[in-house]
């Protein structure tokens, strides 16, 4: 009777173990799928050879990929998602931002949030057995990102390179334009918060690679409001702020205002020497989501020399297509003209998208559908962000 009973508490246990182990190997790629689902039809989307042929010629760039957030090998291809090294090659690009996401609200919206609200991005970490130190700290959440993204362009510097300098940027270019299909990556941070209220950590993250910082995510946190956070309009960038501002700027880091709130941004813009960007975004005069910053302040930031980058998601451009995502392209060089639109797909940011990275192809056939130039075409899908960053980024 006792050895059956041992037999039986064994089998329990390895019973235990087997489901422990498929929940944290199956879970967190079921997750990743239900939260970022690629509606494009079975066969692709029509893309005539004429299209084809300027798309390969177009050295591209887009602002915002959050694959970082869902711990896969990005250097394999995927069979979710909407990034990885292989497709972003295949879709030709040149340049993309991957941006660390460390907290994220329980029933994030875009009206109000809590900071006080439980994380999503916690469970998230356990679930994927992240680094312990990661599960409690968002300055070692981001770094831990951080370092996987170090560790696969150390392991394939053939395909993937950090880009910390304006040298780094134009060796990338230097290759593509000799044939070498790689890709140049900067670092940056959905929202401020991993500074953890202390200045200090700034410069941890610059040597962790970081480039740019979206000052606030979906709430309000210590550099000052969010577009979706408690103090709404009134709650504008705090001293604590003003300092990281300020220090990113003699950094020659990208400030993005893409989650700020409209004071924030009045209060950023006011700073002499403060180019921000917007980095994954609508138009809120072509479509009136609460997503999408007021157009006049949109129009500000491309005055002071700042970039839009637009958004491949149906909340900010009203539209689940490729020709919607372009239509959205089209308003926004209506607004800011065609020197300041570029590209910020939120590429695996828990949205539903209308082609990954390897379609790509399918906005350059959407944009030249709605009669823009192949120069318009260029600077849009990419000449743009390379400009900003050029004028940006410290030489080396």
């Amino acid at each position: 009777m006792v050895a059956m009973l041992k037999r039986i508490l064994v089998a329990v246990a390895v019973l235990v173990v087997v489901a422990a182990a498929a929940f944290f190997v199956l879970a967190p790629g079921y997750v990743e799928r239900a939260l970022n689902p690629l509606r494009m039809p079975a066969e692709g989307w029509p893309v005539s050879n004429e299209a084809q042929a300027l798309h390969d010629r177009l050295v591209i760039g887009d602002w915002h990929s959050d694959a970082l957030l869902w711990d896969r090998d990005i250097l394999r291809r995927a069979d979710r998602g909407h990034t990885d090294v292989p497709r972003l090659i295949e879709g030709n690009v040149a340049v993309q931002v991957f941006t660390t996401v460390t907290k994220s609200p329980r029933g994030q919206n875009y009206d109000q949030n809590s900071t006080e609200a439980a994380d999503n991005i916690t469970p998230l970490f356990m679930g994927q057995l992240r680094p312990v130190r990661s599960w409690f700290s968002l300055r070692e959440r981001a770094l831990v990102q951080a370092e996987a993204l170090a560790r696969a362009a150390e392991q394939a510097p053939d395909r993937l390179r950090l880009i910390r300098t304006r040298g780094d940027l134009q060796a990338v270019l230097d290759e593509r334009a000799g044939g070498k299909p790689v890709l140049g990556a900067l670092l940056g941070s959905e929202g401020g918060h991993p500074l953890e209220g202390d200045i200090a950590n700034l410069d941890v993250l610059h040597e962790a690679g970081f480039r740019l910082i979206g000052l606030t995510h979906f709430f309000d946190n210590e550099l000052g409001g969010s577009l979706h956070g408690e103090g709404g309009s009134g709650s504008g960038l705090s001293d604590f702020g003003r300092q990281v501002v300020q220090a990113m700027i003699d950094r020659g880091m990208v400030i993005d205002l893409a989650h700020a709130s409209p004071l924030m941004v009045q209060d950023v813009l006011a700073i002499p020497e403060a180019r921000p960007i917007l980095s994954h975004t609508g138009i809120h005069g072509h479509c009136g989501s609460a997503r999408n910053l007021d157009d006049d302040l949109v129009r500000q930031i491309a005055a002071k020399g700042g970039v839009i980058g637009i958004g491949f998601w149906a909340d900010v451009v009203c539209g689940a297509t490729p020709a919607h995502v372009a239509e959205a392209i089209v308003a926004a060089i209506d607004l800011v003209g065609e020197d300041h639109v570029s590209l910020g797909s939120d590429y695996d940011g828990s949205v539903g998208v209308p082609f990954d990275a390897a379609n790509l192809a399918a906005l350059t056939q959407a944009l030249m559908d709605e009669g823009l130039s192949e120069d318009q075409i260029t600077k849009v899908m990419g000449a743009n962000m390379i400009r900003y960053l050029n004028e940006t980024l410290p030489e080396a």
